[in-house]
């Protein structure tokens, strides 16, 4: 059913999703109120966030298709 290249590439993206996100934990700075004050939240408009959200979830669907589904022609 999975072979080990598909393990091991799925347990190396594992470690590195987990690495990179207690690294960008690690490096948030605390918030004080004079920093509030040089930055200003830019809301982003509802059509591009749906966008933004339906091409991710495309291009999940592919990269599952390809690497579970897709059958490659034996020479």
């Amino acid at each position: 059913m999975f072979s080990k290249k598909m393990l091991w590439g799925s347990l190396t993206a594992l470690v590195l999703l987990a690495g990179t996100s207690r690294v960008a934990l690690a490096e948030m700075p605390a918030h004080s109120p004079e920093q509030n004050s040089q930055f200003h939240r830019i809301e982003q408009p509802l059509g591009l966030k749906v966008g933004v959200a339906i091409a991710g979830l495309a291009l999940i669907g592919l990269e599952l298709w390809w690497f579970l589904l897709y059958k490659s022609p034996e020479s």
